[in-house]
């Protein structure tokens, strides 16, 4: 069948929202070829989806795509915090918290911050930047089947517009076709967790009095728990559009139907506390909050991610967050493959590496809800009970024990009580401000297209030199990197970076010695690290190298 296809392209990505898109934009910088379906005509018309954490932007910052999603996001940048309160008249009510950063100690963490760009704003860009980077996106398209062999994916997608059907033929699937994934029920994969857990109505609205009422507090989203007309409330603009989550409660047979423009604007109204506050209802939908895990992320060519391997309470954004996060891990382990310096066996650590992820954050999620209080979430007995507490440790202080990683201790939790970016493998690289040929960079941005091993200038202890034998000789793309304050420097300390006086040096940054090394991967995780000098540092780091990139599994 595959000899007849009509199209053959190395990736085919199912699903055209903010993670197929991403996974364009990611594997467009890694020069994959790739064809994107989407069965929707266009981007998100719905602003949903909103907070996009710190990880996630640092990706976009690697892609060159953040200077555009801030762009797209300015008219919700001095927005921050959640609010809960009965009503928005008067001052009554409480921060959950006001900042989502304060005193600003993420700079010590990281080179960008939080974003708030809706979803319906933040497609675009996505959709903008993954064309220019050469992808084929196709909206109006929807795949009808797909089959697999030994040799890749034959799929057939159907243009809804002229109802025509073509065949194309992939070396790899993925599928981030959302919670109801066509994929995933196709290849029989279940889902474990608690299941729904509440569902909303959407309502996005005008009102040209309600800015007036809401006053100076620029938050993310505010809770109002009125016991009649309880919702939560979220500023478009902070002018005169808005959207308004109202409980909807299926299981107790409230039927979507009886959402009517007038009930809305009538719980709108009271919800906030002003009776005749013009509300004109501009769009509706309906959406369910859910957790829920896929058992397994691939199925012999074909990958899940996003919405399609993972569901997630909204409250904390991790869903899409976590999502994109998957994206770009399977990205660089495609490419890696592809472009034949990496076996195979090397995307079995996606599942390895990224279920755990998901299973421990969305945990998380649901304890997070619980701990707001989120509208309509009257959780089950067992549900949401886990850990809460600050967030930060959750999305950036992950760790993978297993997988594309060598030395790692495999006894501390996925996600960890504390955050501590201190280079052990398995963990999200430190961030150091660097200088290279006069221009600043963080050290998050070295990691993309390749390998990289940091070393010591000018006593590497021999690690530069085998590091650049080893790309030649191997074939392997792996970048090497001398960082010191001399000349024989590659990458230079920014002394004039915000506490760069008595910031640690890149040694001990990485948990190493100058006689060390560090090896990261493009994801920007610490792959393995030499504390020191070793005999044989060209073996020791071929060796490595071959375990890392044909990864055994899990036992």
């Amino acid at each position: 069948m595959h000899q007849k296809a009509d199209h053959r392209v190395p990736v085919l990505i199912v699903g055209g929202s903010l993670v197929g898109l991403s996974m364009s934009v990611f594997l467009g910088r890694l020069g994959v070829r790739h064809m994107l379906v989407e069965r929707h005509s266009g981007t998100s018309i719905h602003p949903r989806g909103r907070g996009n954490n710190v990880r996630t932007m640092e990706l976009f910052r690697v892609a060159g795509v953040e200077p555009d999603i801030k762009a797209a996001a300015s008219l919700l940048a001095e927005n921050h915090g959640i609010l809960q309160t009965p009503t928005l008249v008067g001052d009554a009510g409480e921060w959950l918290f006001k900042h989502i950063d304060p005193g600003g100690g993420l700079a010590r963490f990281s080179p960008t911050a939080w974003c708030l760009c809706s979803q319906n704003d933040l497609e675009p860009v996505l959709l903008d930047n993954a064309r220019e980077l050469g992808g084929e996106l196709r909206y109006s398209h929807q795949m009808e089947s797909f089959e697999q062999d030994a040799d890749g994916v034959t799929a057939v997608i159907r243009d809804r517009a002229t109802d025509r059907c073509h065949t194309v033929r992939a070396d790899y699937l993925v599928a981030a076709d959302g919670p109801r994934s066509p994929v995933r029920g196709a290849l029989g994969i279940g889902q474990s967790g608690p299941g729904d857990l509440f569902a909303n109505v959407s309502v996005t609205f005008r009102s040209a009095a309600l800015a007036d009422v809401v006053g100076d507090r620029r938050f993310i989203c505010c809770y109002l728990t009125h016991p009649d007309a309880d919702g939560a409330l979220l500023p478009v603009d902070n002018k005169e559009r808005w959207v308004f989550h109202a409980p909807w409660h299926p299981e107790r047979g409230e039927s979507l139907d009886a959402f009517t423009e007038e009930r809305l604007r009538d719980h709108i109204r009271r919800a906030v506390g002003v009776p005749g506050l013009d509300v004109e209802i501009t769009g509706k939908a309906s959406w369910r909050a859910a957790e829920r895990v896929a058992d397994r992320y691939a199925d012999g060519r074909v990958f899940l991610a996003g919405d399609s391997a993972h569901e997630m309470s909204p409250t904390g954004a991790f869903g899409s967050n976590t999502g994109i996060q998957d994206a770009h891990n399977l990205a660089w382990k495609l490419a890696a493959v592809l472009d034949g310096w990496a076996e195979p066996g090397l995307l079995a650590s996606y599942d390895t590496e990224r279920r755990p992820v998901a299973l421990a954050t969305s945990a998380r999620a649901s304890a997070r809800s619980v701990e707001h209080s989120h509208p309509g979430f009257a959780p089950a007995p067992g549900v949401g009970g886990g850990k809460r507490g600050g967030i930060l440790n959750v999305v950036l202080g992950y760790h993978y024990p297993h997988g594309a990683v060598v030395g790692t201790d495999e006894d501390q939790p996925v996600v960890p009580d504390g955050l501590a970016l201190n280079g052990r493998p398995g963990t999200r690289a430190p961030h150091l401000w660097l200088r290279r040929a006069g221009a600043r960079l963080s050290t998050l941005d070295l990691y993309e297209r390749s390998l990289v091993l940091l070393t010591d200038a000018p006593d590497d202890a021999g690690w530069y030199e085998a590091a650049r034998r080893v790309a030649s000789l191997d074939g392997v793309r792996l970048d090497a990197y001398r960082i010191g304050p001399g000349a024989d420097a590659d990458l230079t300390y920014d002394t004039g970076a915000p506490g760069a006086a008595d910031a640690p040096d890149w040694a001990e940054a990485h948990g190493t010695t100058a006689d060390g090394a560090v090896l990261v991967r493009p994801d920007g995780f610490v792959a393995w690290r030499a504390t020191g000098a070793v005999p044989d540092p060209e073996g020791t780091l071929r060796e490595v190298l071959r375990t890392l990139l044909r990864p055994a599994r899990r036992p």
